[in-house]
């Protein structure tokens, strides 16, 4: 934002006033509306409006606070409107010196205020200008999940995206903020990515909290463009329930409130190749289909199809039904990295599995790279902090 001086206008320099360029304030004394000089033997009024931004001032930034105060008097009438002639909102402080405009402007607009003052003197000064706001070279789209109203499980990141990778990440989280209720949760930000930063509490979420993520990115400079818009969203959720696997077991055991609450025979990747494990780490249903497509060309097969498929990584993981490899469910790790189980199981884990249920796997050669997705939850706590760009 360019700064121009602060100008002190009376009434007589009061139109050399509306010249003035830059985001600085701007003050007048008028007696009258016509911007006149006190008449012979009158004396100037005492009572002062000032503007910031000044009258005439460019390139304002949409974020800069607006406002028109007064000195040696009261505000007895102030506004703002834009070039449509709407009303922006704003208030008159409760000791009468000063309005200040309570919501952003846009991009590229011209807007005009009016105000008028009583002085202690009794006379009463007016101010009228107007000034224009900056158009971005660059706007930044940003997306927010999960989306209003989702039910999602205790694992479940805040994942904010950009369409242009912020250079001031700081100033883009700054903007971010999320509150829960009944309680606070401690979480933290992460950038994963140069154009994705996530959320995550420090331990699962509490079952039923209800989630409110606020992005207040319009507006908000990144160094290399602007925030185009402000995304939000309120969420809840759902029932903690955590599915684990411990490869060697054979089985894929799903646990509710702590307390194991059901388990499945299964078939996990092949021991002996650590390429084919299930690998280690705790990640998140990510989407459920009724029918998975499975083909993998590199290891020979194509066109499989199979059912109940709940998707646990863009690393390849799923559990799905595989009666195709029915004699070794429960019994040997014969899979490239999926966890197989009998049809009916998979039915059953598929209609009660939510997107966001944490899927913990111990017991292989193999860990989840970090580069995998939602990779949120194979980072240690400490790590996780040290990867917000706010510090």
């Amino acid at each position: 934002m360019r700064t121009g001086r602060r100008t002190v206008i009376s009434a007589f320099l009061l139109s050399a006033a509306l010249v003035v360029a830059g985001c600085s304030s701007s003050e007048t004394g008028n007696p009258n509306a016509a911007g006149e000089a006190p008449k012979e033997g009158e004396t100037a009024a005492k009572a002062k409006i000032v503007a910031d931004p000044a009258p005439d001032a460019k390139e304002v930034e949409v974020l800069k606070p607006i406002k028109i105060s007064v000195t040696d008097g009261s505000l007895t009438e102030a506004k703002l409107t834009n070039q449509e002639g709407k009303e922006v909102k704003g208030e008159i402080a409760a000791d009468k010196l000063s309005w200040t405009a309570t919501e952003s402007l846009g991009y590229g607009k011209t807007y005009t205020y009016a105000a008028k003052a009583k002085g202690s003197d009794n006379k009463d000064v007016e101010l009228k200008g107007s000034f224009s706001t900056m158009t971005p070279a660059k706007q930044v789209r940003a997306t927010l999940n999960p989306v209003d109203n989702a039910t999602v499980g205790v694992g479940m990141p805040v994942s904010v995206k950009f369409d242009t990778a912020p250079k001031d990440k700081a100033a883009a989280e700054k903007a971010l903020k999320v509150e829960t209720s009944p309680g606070k949760v401690e979480g933290s930000w992460a950038w994963l990515s140069a154009t994705q930063v996530d959320w995550r509490p420090k331990e699962y979420w509490p079952a039923g909290t209800q989630v409110t993520v606020t992005a207040k990115l319009f507006g908000v400079n990144y160094g290399n463009g602007y925030g185009r818009a402000d995304v939000s969203s309120k969420f809840k959720i759902g029932k903690n329930q955590v599915w684990k696997v411990n490869t060697p077991d054979h089985s894929l055991k799903l646990y509710k409130d702590g307390a194991q609450a059901a388990s499945y025979p299964s078939s996990n990747g092949k021991d002996a190749d650590p390429n084919l494990n299930t690998p280690n780490g705790t990640v998140i249903v990510m989407a459920k289909e009724a029918v998975g497509d499975f083909s993998n060309p590199r290891y020979g097969y194509t066109n499989v199809k199979k059912k109940w498929a709940v998707r646990i990584s863009n690393h390849g993981e799923f559990i799905h039904e595989n009666e195709e490899n029915r004699a070794n469910i429960g019994k040997a790790n014969t899979s490239h990295g999926c966890v197989n189980l009998f049809e009916a199981d998979a039915k059953a884990v598929f209609d009660v599995a939510q997107i966001g249920d944490p899927v913990e796997v111990t017991g292989s050669k193999a860990s989840f790279p970090t580069t995998s997705d939602v990779n949120d939850w194979l980072f240690s706590w400490d790590k996780w902090k040290s990867m917000s760009a706010v510090k």
